[in-house]
Protein backbone atom coordinates (compact mmCIF):
# COMPACT_ATOMS: atom_id res chain seq x y z
CA UNK A 1 0.00 0.00 0.00
CA UNK A 2 3.06 2.28 -0.11
CA UNK A 3 1.99 3.63 -3.48
CA UNK A 4 -1.13 5.08 -1.84
CA UNK A 5 0.92 6.81 0.86
CA UNK A 6 3.15 8.33 -1.83
CA UNK A 7 0.25 9.90 -3.77
CA UNK A 8 0.81 13.63 -3.97
CA UNK A 9 -2.03 15.86 -2.78
CA UNK A 10 -1.01 19.34 -3.94
CA UNK A 11 -0.24 18.67 -7.58
CA UNK A 12 -0.48 16.04 -10.32
CA UNK A 13 -3.56 13.84 -10.85
CA UNK A 14 -5.12 14.60 -7.47
CA UNK A 15 -5.18 18.30 -8.26
CA UNK A 16 -6.65 17.72 -11.73
CA UNK A 17 -9.31 15.36 -10.38
CA UNK A 18 -10.19 17.83 -7.62
CA UNK A 19 -10.61 20.60 -10.17
CA UNK A 20 -12.82 18.42 -12.38
CA UNK A 21 -14.93 17.25 -9.44
CA UNK A 22 -15.23 20.73 -7.96
CA UNK A 23 -16.24 22.48 -11.17
CA UNK A 24 -18.69 19.72 -12.12
CA UNK A 25 -20.14 19.61 -8.62
CA UNK A 26 -20.67 23.34 -8.36
CA UNK A 27 -22.18 23.46 -11.87
CA UNK A 28 -24.60 20.66 -10.95
CA UNK A 29 -25.70 22.36 -7.74
CA UNK A 30 -26.13 25.71 -9.46
CA UNK A 31 -28.14 24.18 -12.29
CA UNK A 32 -30.32 21.93 -10.17
CA UNK A 33 -30.98 24.66 -7.60
CA UNK A 34 -32.21 27.06 -10.27
CA UNK A 35 -33.79 24.77 -12.86
CA UNK A 36 -37.36 25.40 -11.67
CA UNK A 37 -36.97 29.17 -11.72
CA UNK A 38 -36.70 31.82 -14.38
CA UNK A 39 -33.25 32.90 -15.46
CA UNK A 40 -33.44 36.06 -13.36
CA UNK A 41 -34.71 34.16 -10.33
CA UNK A 42 -31.95 31.58 -10.72
CA UNK A 43 -29.36 34.35 -10.85
CA UNK A 44 -30.75 35.76 -7.61
CA UNK A 45 -30.58 32.34 -5.93
CA UNK A 46 -27.00 31.79 -7.05
CA UNK A 47 -25.87 35.30 -6.12
CA UNK A 48 -27.56 35.04 -2.74
CA UNK A 49 -25.83 31.72 -2.03
CA UNK A 50 -22.41 33.14 -2.91
CA UNK A 51 -22.95 36.34 -0.91
CA UNK A 52 -24.25 34.45 2.11
CA UNK A 53 -21.31 32.04 1.88
CA UNK A 54 -18.85 34.95 1.80
CA UNK A 55 -20.58 36.52 4.80
CA UNK A 56 -20.49 33.25 6.75
CA UNK A 57 -16.80 32.75 6.02
CA UNK A 58 -15.99 36.31 7.05
CA UNK A 59 -18.11 36.05 10.18
CA UNK A 60 -16.57 32.74 11.20
CA UNK A 61 -13.11 34.19 10.60
CA UNK A 62 -13.82 37.15 12.87
CA UNK A 63 -15.32 34.83 15.49
CA UNK A 64 -12.20 32.67 15.50
CA UNK A 65 -9.86 35.66 15.71
CA UNK A 66 -11.60 38.04 18.11
CA UNK A 67 -13.92 35.86 20.23
CA UNK A 68 -12.56 32.33 20.39
CA UNK A 69 -8.92 33.53 20.14
CA UNK A 70 -8.06 30.55 17.94
CA UNK A 71 -5.43 32.51 15.97
CA UNK A 72 -3.37 35.58 16.90
CA UNK A 73 -3.21 36.76 13.29
CA UNK A 74 -5.75 36.91 10.47
CA UNK A 75 -5.78 33.92 8.16
CA UNK A 76 -4.39 34.40 4.63
CA UNK A 77 -7.00 35.79 2.28
CA UNK A 78 -6.34 32.97 -0.21
CA UNK A 79 -7.58 30.39 2.27
CA UNK A 80 -10.71 32.44 3.00
CA UNK A 81 -11.47 32.83 -0.69
CA UNK A 82 -11.16 29.09 -1.24
CA UNK A 83 -13.53 28.45 1.67
CA UNK A 84 -16.35 30.38 -0.02
CA UNK A 85 -17.08 27.79 -2.79
CA UNK A 86 -17.36 25.01 -0.20
CA UNK A 87 -19.79 26.99 1.97
CA UNK A 88 -21.79 28.12 -1.09
CA UNK A 89 -22.01 24.49 -2.22
CA UNK A 90 -23.28 23.51 1.21
CA UNK A 91 -26.02 26.16 1.03
CA UNK A 92 -27.03 25.05 -2.47
CA UNK A 93 -27.00 21.44 -1.29
CA UNK A 94 -29.40 22.32 1.54
CA UNK A 95 -31.60 24.17 -0.94
CA UNK A 96 -31.51 21.16 -3.23
CA UNK A 97 -32.46 18.82 -0.37
CA UNK A 98 -35.40 21.04 0.43
CA UNK A 99 -36.49 20.78 -3.18
CA UNK A 100 -36.14 17.00 -3.05
CA UNK A 101 -37.69 16.22 0.31
CA UNK A 102 -39.60 19.34 1.30
CA UNK A 103 -42.26 19.26 -1.42
CA UNK A 104 -44.49 16.73 -3.19
CA UNK A 105 -42.32 15.05 -5.84
CA UNK A 106 -43.26 15.54 -9.46
CA UNK A 107 -43.46 11.75 -10.01
CA UNK A 108 -46.06 11.27 -7.27
CA UNK A 109 -48.86 10.72 -9.81
CA UNK A 110 -47.17 7.58 -11.15
CA UNK A 111 -48.96 4.57 -9.62
CA UNK A 112 -45.73 2.99 -8.26
CA UNK A 113 -45.18 4.11 -4.65
CA UNK A 114 -41.50 3.21 -4.52
CA UNK A 115 -40.46 5.29 -7.52
CA UNK A 116 -40.68 8.72 -5.86
CA UNK A 117 -38.54 7.54 -2.94
CA UNK A 118 -35.94 6.04 -5.28
CA UNK A 119 -35.88 9.26 -7.25
CA UNK A 120 -35.34 11.27 -4.09
CA UNK A 121 -32.56 9.00 -2.91
CA UNK A 122 -30.81 9.19 -6.25
CA UNK A 123 -31.16 12.96 -6.39
CA UNK A 124 -29.87 13.29 -2.83
CA UNK A 125 -26.89 11.07 -3.62
CA UNK A 126 -26.08 13.09 -6.75
CA UNK A 127 -26.31 16.38 -4.85
CA UNK A 128 -24.17 14.99 -2.02
CA UNK A 129 -21.54 13.79 -4.49
CA UNK A 130 -21.52 17.26 -6.07
CA UNK A 131 -21.07 18.86 -2.64
CA UNK A 132 -18.17 16.55 -1.82
CA UNK A 133 -16.53 17.46 -5.13
CA UNK A 134 -16.59 21.17 -4.31
CA UNK A 135 -15.43 20.60 -0.73
CA UNK A 136 -12.58 18.44 -2.00
CA UNK A 137 -11.43 21.15 -4.39
CA UNK A 138 -11.48 23.77 -1.62
CA UNK A 139 -9.59 21.46 0.74
CA UNK A 140 -6.94 20.65 -1.87
CA UNK A 141 -6.41 24.33 -2.62
CA UNK A 142 -6.18 25.34 1.05
CA UNK A 143 -3.73 22.52 1.69
CA UNK A 144 -1.71 23.53 -1.38
CA UNK A 145 -1.50 27.09 -0.05
CA UNK A 146 -0.25 26.09 3.40
CA UNK A 147 2.06 23.45 1.91
CA UNK A 148 1.79 21.20 4.97
CA UNK A 149 0.62 17.84 3.56
CA UNK A 150 2.35 16.97 0.31
CA UNK A 151 1.40 13.28 0.26
CA UNK A 152 -1.20 10.93 1.70
CA UNK A 153 1.34 9.77 4.30
CA UNK A 154 1.82 13.40 5.40
CA UNK A 155 -1.93 13.74 5.84
CA UNK A 156 -2.39 10.48 7.73
CA UNK A 157 0.83 10.77 9.70
CA UNK A 158 1.89 7.22 8.87
CA UNK A 159 5.43 8.11 7.83
CA UNK A 160 6.05 10.16 10.96
CA UNK A 161 4.53 7.45 13.14
CA UNK A 162 7.11 4.97 11.87
CA UNK A 163 10.10 7.09 12.98
CA UNK A 164 12.01 5.04 15.59
CA UNK A 165 13.01 6.23 19.03
CA UNK A 166 16.62 7.43 19.38
CA UNK A 167 18.61 4.32 20.21
CA UNK A 168 21.54 4.05 22.59
CA UNK A 169 24.05 3.48 19.78
CA UNK A 170 23.39 7.01 18.52
CA UNK A 171 23.55 8.66 21.92
CA UNK A 172 26.52 10.24 23.61
CA UNK A 173 28.17 7.80 25.94
CA UNK A 174 28.28 9.08 29.54
CA UNK A 175 31.65 10.18 30.79
CA UNK A 176 33.41 10.19 27.45
CA UNK A 177 33.48 12.03 24.16
CA UNK A 178 33.94 10.27 20.86
CA UNK A 179 34.15 13.49 18.83
CA UNK A 180 36.91 15.39 17.11
CA UNK A 181 36.84 19.02 16.11
CA UNK A 182 35.02 19.75 12.89
CA UNK A 183 38.15 21.26 11.37
CA UNK A 184 40.12 18.05 12.04
CA UNK A 185 37.48 15.65 10.76
CA UNK A 186 37.55 14.23 7.23
CA UNK A 187 34.82 12.17 5.56
CA UNK A 188 35.76 8.47 5.80
CA UNK A 189 35.22 5.96 3.03
CA UNK A 190 31.76 4.44 3.00
CA UNK A 191 30.07 7.39 4.64
CA UNK A 192 26.25 7.04 4.29
CA UNK A 193 24.65 9.31 1.70
CA UNK A 194 21.68 10.30 3.86
CA UNK A 195 21.03 11.42 7.38
CA UNK A 196 18.61 9.73 9.74
CA UNK A 197 15.58 10.90 11.71
CA UNK A 198 14.80 9.77 15.24
CA UNK A 199 12.37 10.88 17.93
CA UNK A 200 12.77 11.33 21.67
CA UNK A 201 10.97 12.70 24.70
CA UNK A 202 12.72 15.69 26.26
CA UNK A 203 11.83 15.90 29.96
CA UNK A 204 11.01 19.21 31.60
CA UNK A 205 13.41 18.52 34.43
CA UNK A 206 13.70 22.11 35.62
CA UNK A 207 10.60 23.68 34.06
CA UNK A 208 8.10 20.92 34.74
CA UNK A 209 6.87 21.42 31.17
CA UNK A 210 5.40 18.41 29.36
CA UNK A 211 6.17 18.50 25.64
CA UNK A 212 5.39 16.21 22.75
CA UNK A 213 8.13 14.13 21.19
CA UNK A 214 11.03 15.96 19.59
CA UNK A 215 12.50 14.90 16.24
CA UNK A 216 16.26 14.70 15.74
CA UNK A 217 18.11 14.79 12.43
CA UNK A 218 21.57 13.24 12.50
CA UNK A 219 23.60 13.91 9.34
CA UNK A 220 25.84 11.36 7.58
CA UNK A 221 28.90 12.72 9.39
CA UNK A 222 27.31 11.84 12.74
CA UNK A 223 27.21 8.19 11.68
CA UNK A 224 31.01 8.02 11.35
CA UNK A 225 33.58 7.11 14.00
CA UNK A 226 34.94 9.29 15.40
CA UNK A 227 32.16 11.81 15.05
CA UNK A 228 32.87 15.46 14.37
CA UNK A 229 31.67 17.97 16.95
CA UNK A 230 28.68 19.24 14.97
CA UNK A 231 26.75 22.48 15.35
CA UNK A 232 23.19 22.45 16.67
CA UNK A 233 20.02 23.92 15.19
CA UNK A 234 16.91 23.85 17.40
CA UNK A 235 13.71 24.33 15.40
CA UNK A 236 10.14 25.23 16.37
CA UNK A 237 7.00 24.82 14.26
CA UNK A 238 4.00 27.09 13.83
CA UNK A 239 0.91 27.33 16.02
CA UNK A 240 -1.43 25.50 15.80
CA UNK A 241 0.81 22.65 14.79
CA UNK A 242 3.34 20.10 15.94
CA UNK A 243 7.08 19.37 15.60
CA UNK A 244 6.24 16.88 12.83
CA UNK A 245 5.21 19.82 10.63
CA UNK A 246 8.89 20.48 9.95
CA UNK A 247 9.18 16.96 8.56
CA UNK A 248 6.15 17.26 6.28
CA UNK A 249 5.62 20.89 5.30
CA UNK A 250 9.23 21.87 5.97
CA UNK A 251 10.67 18.93 4.00
CA UNK A 252 13.40 18.96 6.64
CA UNK A 253 15.12 15.70 5.85
CA UNK A 254 15.48 16.31 2.11
CA UNK A 255 16.71 19.87 2.68
CA UNK A 256 19.32 18.74 5.21
CA UNK A 257 20.42 15.73 3.15
CA UNK A 258 20.96 18.02 0.18
CA UNK A 259 22.98 20.43 2.31
CA UNK A 260 25.06 17.58 3.76
CA UNK A 261 25.75 16.11 0.32
CA UNK A 262 27.32 19.42 -0.70
CA UNK A 263 29.40 19.68 2.49
CA UNK A 264 31.11 16.31 2.83
CA UNK A 265 28.31 14.74 4.85
CA UNK A 266 28.29 17.59 7.40
CA UNK A 267 25.25 19.51 8.54
CA UNK A 268 24.04 20.64 11.94
CA UNK A 269 22.37 18.19 14.27
CA UNK A 270 18.79 19.44 14.15
CA UNK A 271 16.37 19.01 17.05
CA UNK A 272 12.74 19.95 16.37
CA UNK A 273 11.29 20.81 19.77
CA UNK A 274 7.73 21.30 21.01
CA UNK A 275 7.24 24.52 23.03
CA UNK A 276 3.43 24.20 23.31
CA UNK A 277 2.53 20.73 24.57
CA UNK A 278 -0.67 20.35 22.51
CA UNK A 279 -1.68 21.12 18.89
CA UNK A 280 -3.73 24.15 19.94
CA UNK A 281 -1.59 25.26 22.88
CA UNK A 282 0.23 28.59 22.89
CA UNK A 283 2.79 29.17 25.63
CA UNK A 284 4.20 32.30 23.95
CA UNK A 285 7.65 30.69 24.53
CA UNK A 286 7.71 32.61 27.80
CA UNK A 287 7.74 31.92 31.50
CA UNK A 288 4.32 33.23 32.43
CA UNK A 289 1.03 32.24 34.02
CA UNK A 290 0.55 29.88 31.07
CA UNK A 291 3.69 27.72 31.36
CA UNK A 292 7.41 27.77 32.08
CA UNK A 293 8.20 27.49 28.37
CA UNK A 294 11.25 29.75 28.41
CA UNK A 295 12.88 27.65 31.12
CA UNK A 296 12.15 24.52 29.13
CA UNK A 297 13.71 25.89 25.92
CA UNK A 298 16.65 27.67 27.55
CA UNK A 299 17.57 25.09 30.22
CA UNK A 300 15.92 21.69 29.78
CA UNK A 301 16.36 21.41 26.01
CA UNK A 302 20.04 22.48 25.80
CA UNK A 303 20.93 20.30 28.80
CA UNK A 304 19.23 17.28 27.21
CA UNK A 305 20.96 17.83 23.87
CA UNK A 306 24.41 18.18 25.42
CA UNK A 307 23.90 15.08 27.58
CA UNK A 308 22.30 12.92 24.88
CA UNK A 309 23.91 13.73 21.52
CA UNK A 310 27.53 14.23 20.46
CA UNK A 311 27.58 17.91 19.47
CA UNK A 312 29.76 20.97 19.85
CA UNK A 313 28.83 22.55 23.22
CA UNK A 314 30.14 26.00 22.17
CA UNK A 315 27.16 28.41 22.09
CA UNK A 316 28.67 30.06 19.01
CA UNK A 317 27.80 26.80 17.20
CA UNK A 318 24.14 26.81 18.32
CA UNK A 319 21.17 28.43 16.61
CA UNK A 320 17.39 28.49 16.97
CA UNK A 321 14.93 28.69 14.11
CA UNK A 322 11.30 28.38 13.19
CA UNK A 323 8.30 29.29 11.09
CA UNK A 324 5.56 31.77 12.11
CA UNK A 325 5.03 31.20 15.86
CA UNK A 326 8.23 29.15 15.76
CA UNK A 327 10.14 32.04 14.21
CA UNK A 328 8.90 34.34 16.95
CA UNK A 329 10.07 31.76 19.46
CA UNK A 330 13.50 31.62 17.79
CA UNK A 331 13.71 35.42 17.98
CA UNK A 332 12.94 35.21 21.68
CA UNK A 333 15.65 32.62 22.27
CA UNK A 334 18.39 34.56 20.48
CA UNK A 335 17.48 37.85 22.16
CA UNK A 336 16.79 36.55 25.68
CA UNK A 337 19.47 33.84 25.70
CA UNK A 338 22.36 34.84 23.41
CA UNK A 339 24.65 32.85 25.71
CA UNK A 340 22.87 29.68 24.49
CA UNK A 341 21.68 30.49 20.96
CA UNK A 342 24.00 32.80 19.06
CA UNK A 343 21.98 32.92 15.82
CA UNK A 344 18.43 32.50 14.56
CA UNK A 345 16.51 31.61 11.42
CA UNK A 346 13.21 33.51 11.46
CA UNK A 347 10.78 32.55 8.70
CA UNK A 348 7.58 34.65 8.80
CA UNK A 349 8.07 35.81 12.37
CA UNK A 350 5.29 37.62 14.18
CA UNK A 351 6.01 41.10 15.46
CA UNK A 352 5.83 39.77 19.01
CA UNK A 353 4.41 36.74 20.85
CA UNK A 354 0.63 36.73 20.73
CA UNK A 355 -2.35 34.67 21.79
CA UNK A 356 -4.95 37.04 20.39
CA UNK A 357 -5.18 39.73 17.77
CA UNK A 358 -5.98 42.22 20.52
CA UNK A 359 -2.75 42.77 22.42
CA UNK A 360 -4.30 43.32 25.85
CA UNK A 361 -5.83 39.82 25.78
CA UNK A 362 -2.38 38.29 25.38
CA UNK A 363 -1.01 40.36 28.26
CA UNK A 364 -4.02 39.63 30.48
CA UNK A 365 -3.70 35.87 29.93
CA UNK A 366 0.06 35.66 30.37
CA UNK A 367 1.00 38.42 32.84
CA UNK A 368 -2.26 39.43 34.47
CA UNK A 369 -2.35 42.73 32.60
CA UNK A 370 1.24 43.73 33.46
CA UNK A 371 2.24 45.34 30.15
CA UNK A 372 5.71 46.30 31.34
CA UNK A 373 6.52 42.71 32.32
CA UNK A 374 5.41 41.48 28.90
CA UNK A 375 7.28 44.20 26.98
CA UNK A 376 10.54 43.39 28.77
CA UNK A 377 10.49 39.90 27.28
CA UNK A 378 9.52 40.59 23.65
CA UNK A 379 12.29 40.63 21.02
CA UNK A 380 11.62 44.27 20.22
CA UNK A 381 11.69 45.16 23.91
CA UNK A 382 14.93 43.27 24.56
CA UNK A 383 16.67 44.68 21.48
CA UNK A 384 15.97 48.22 22.71
CA UNK A 385 17.91 47.52 25.90
CA UNK A 386 20.79 45.23 24.85
CA UNK A 387 23.53 44.91 22.26
CA UNK A 388 24.08 41.72 20.25
CA UNK A 389 27.36 42.28 18.45
CA UNK A 390 28.65 39.02 17.01
CA UNK A 391 25.17 37.43 16.90
CA UNK A 392 23.17 36.91 13.71
CA UNK A 393 19.64 36.52 12.38
CA UNK A 394 18.48 35.30 8.97
CA UNK A 395 14.99 36.60 8.11
CA UNK A 396 12.66 35.24 5.45
CA UNK A 397 9.03 35.94 4.53
CA UNK A 398 6.83 35.14 1.55
CA UNK A 399 6.49 38.00 -0.89
CA UNK A 400 2.72 37.34 -1.02
CA UNK A 401 2.45 37.80 2.75
CA UNK A 402 2.43 41.61 3.15
CA UNK A 403 1.66 41.69 6.88
CA UNK A 404 4.60 39.47 7.75
CA UNK A 405 6.86 41.21 5.26
CA UNK A 406 6.17 44.36 7.29
CA UNK A 407 6.97 42.51 10.51
CA UNK A 408 10.22 41.33 8.93
CA UNK A 409 11.18 44.89 8.04
CA UNK A 410 10.44 46.08 11.58
CA UNK A 411 12.30 43.24 13.30
CA UNK A 412 15.31 43.27 10.97
CA UNK A 413 15.70 47.03 11.40
CA UNK A 414 15.62 46.68 15.18
CA UNK A 415 18.08 43.75 14.99
CA UNK A 416 20.59 45.74 12.92
CA UNK A 417 20.32 48.65 15.34
CA UNK A 418 21.03 46.25 18.21
CA UNK A 419 24.21 44.93 16.58
CA UNK A 420 23.01 41.71 14.98
CA UNK A 421 24.43 40.63 11.63
CA UNK A 422 21.28 40.44 9.51
CA UNK A 423 20.18 39.00 6.17
CA UNK A 424 16.67 39.60 4.84
CA UNK A 425 15.01 37.62 2.06
CA UNK A 426 11.60 37.64 0.41
CA UNK A 427 10.65 34.18 -0.84
CA UNK A 428 9.22 34.56 -4.36
CA UNK A 429 5.61 33.46 -5.00
CA UNK A 430 5.11 32.31 -1.40
CA UNK A 431 2.60 33.42 1.20
CA UNK A 432 2.27 32.66 4.90
CA UNK A 433 2.87 28.98 4.28
CA UNK A 434 5.32 26.18 4.91
CA UNK A 435 6.63 26.82 1.43
CA UNK A 436 8.32 29.91 2.87
CA UNK A 437 10.14 27.87 5.50
CA UNK A 438 10.97 24.96 3.19
CA UNK A 439 12.30 27.13 0.38
CA UNK A 440 14.00 29.53 2.78
CA UNK A 441 15.83 26.88 4.80
CA UNK A 442 18.68 26.22 2.31
CA UNK A 443 19.64 29.90 2.33
CA UNK A 444 19.44 29.93 6.10
CA UNK A 445 21.72 26.90 6.34
CA UNK A 446 24.27 28.58 4.07
CA UNK A 447 24.08 31.66 6.30
CA UNK A 448 24.80 29.57 9.39
CA UNK A 449 27.46 27.45 7.66
CA UNK A 450 29.58 30.54 7.01
CA UNK A 451 29.49 31.30 10.75
CA UNK A 452 30.09 27.70 11.81
CA UNK A 453 33.02 26.98 9.50
CA UNK A 454 31.20 24.33 7.48
CA UNK A 455 32.85 24.33 4.05
CA UNK A 456 31.72 22.71 0.78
Amino acid sequence: MDFIEDIRLADGPVLWIAWAAGVAGLAYLLWRSGRRHTISASAVVIAAALMLAAALVAGTHLLLIYVLLAFPEELPWETLVWSVPAVAALLLWLLRLHGIWGRRPFLASIPRPTLPVLHRVRSTAAASAALLGVVALSAVQVNAYFGLNHTVSDLTGTAVARIPVLEDALKRQPGESATVSLSDWAPPAGLPADGIIRKAAIPGTVSGFRSRDAYIYLPPAYQSSPRPALPVLVLFSGQPGSPADWLTGGALRSRLDRFASGHGGVSPVVVVVDPNGTPSGNTLCMDSRIAQADTFLAQDVPAWIRATVDVDPDPRQWAAGGFSFGATCAMQMVTRHPDIYSAALAFSSEKEPAIAKERHKTIDASFGGDTAAFDRLTPLGVMKERRFDGKAIYFGAGERDPEFVQYMALLSGAARAAGFTVEVHRIPNAGHSWETASRGLPGGLDFLAARWGIKP
